[in-house]
C-alpha cells in the first residue's frame, strides 16, 4: 500500500511524525508537507510564486519533502511531480486542534485531503482536539486502522473522511461515531493591540458558538470524548435551494 502524508502544521510537527511512524507499519509512506505552518489557509493554491521542493531530514535521516507552499500545493505537486505513481490513499495530519463544524471550511488539514479527493484519490484528514496535544498515540493508531478499512471498503469518488480524535489516552475514549458536519462556528474578534513603537495592529481571537447538541454531529461528539468520523465531499450545491429556485424562472430574465 502506497501512502502519501501531508498536513498544515508544517513538516516539522510532532503530529505528522507520529502519523508517519504508525503508517509505516502498514505501508510504503511518503511525506510531502509545507515547510512552515499553514493553519487556516483553506484550499489556497500558490500562483505566480515559485514552488521549491527540498528534501527534509530529521535526526540525520530522510523524512520527506518540504514544499514552500500550501497543503493543497503539497498534494498537487507531490502527486504530479514527486511520486512516480499515484498513492493508494492520502492522509493529512495529525493536526493540532479540532477541525469540526464550520472550521472544516478554513482548515488546511482538511483541504489537503480534499485536494486528493478532487484528484480521485481516497483520503482522510485527522485532527486531535487540543492545540497542545499530549496524546498522539491513539489518533495515529486509529488512523492506521481506518486507512486499512478505507482501502478495503473504498470511498465514493470525491469523498474524504474527516476524523477528530479527543486528546485523551485510549482508555478514556468513549467510542467511535459516524457523524455529520456540525453548525458550531466562531464569533471572531479582532483584538486591537500596540507594537513596541505604539502602532496599532490586530490579533484574531474569538469564542466558539456551540450550536450542536446531539451525538450525530462532529463538534458535540468530540466534546463527549468520542472519535468523530465525518464523510465530506466538495460538491457545495444546496440541492434543496436548487429545487426551490426552479420557481424563480431565471431562464425568463433576459426576456423581460
Amino acid at each position: 500500500m502506497k501512502i502519501l502524508i501531508s498536513n498544515d502544521d508544517g513538516i516539522d510537527s510532532a503530529g505528522i511524525s507520529a502519523l508517519a511512524k504508525e503508517l509505516k507499519k502498514i505501508g510504503d509512506v511518503t511525506v510531502i508537507a509545507p515547510r512552515t505552518e499553514q493553519s487556516a489557509v483553506g484550499h489556497a493554491i500558490t500562483m505566480k510564486i515559485p514552488l521549491r521542493i527540498t528534501e527534509y531530514f530529521k535526526n540525520g535521516d530522510f523524512f520527506g519533502y518540504a514544499i514552500d507552499g500550501t497543503p493543497a500545493d503539497c498534494i498537487k505537486i507531490g502527486i504530479r511531480n514527486i511520486l512516480k505513481e499515484p498513492p493508494d490513499i492520502v492522509l493529512s495530519g495529525i493536526n493540532c486542534g479540532s477541525n469540526t463544524a464550520i472550521n472544516i471550511i478554513y482548515s488546511g488539514t482538511v483541504s489537503a485531503a480534499r485536494e486528493a479527493a478532487i484528484m480521485d484519490i481516497p483520503s482522510i484528514a485527522v485532527s486531535v482536539t487540543d492545540h497542545n496535544p499530549k496524546h498522539y498515540e491513539y489518533a495515529a493508531k486509529f488512523s492506521a486502522r481506518l486507512t486499512q478499512m478505507v482501502v478495503e471498503k473504498k470511498l465514493k469518488t470525491g469523498t474524504l473522511l474527516n476524523v477528530n480524535v479527543p486528546d485523551l489516552p485510549e482508555s478514556e475514549i468513549a467510542g467511535v461515531l459516524l457523524t455529520q458536519q456540525g453548525k458550531s462556528k466562531w464569533d471572531d474578534i479582532y483584538e486591537e493591540r500596540r507594537d513596541p513603537y505604539g502602532r496599532k495592529y490586530y490579533w484574531l481571537t474569538g469564542n466558539l458558538i456551540q450550536a450542536d447538541a446531539t451525538l450525530d454531529t462532529d463538534q458535540f461528539a468530540v466534546r463527549q470524548n468520542y472519535v468523530s468520523v465525518t464523510p465530506v465531499h466538495f460538491d457545495l450545491t444546496d440541492y434543496e435551494m436548487f429545487e426551490s429556485m426552479k420557481n424563480w424562472h431565471l431562464d425568463k430574465m433576459l426576456k423581460q
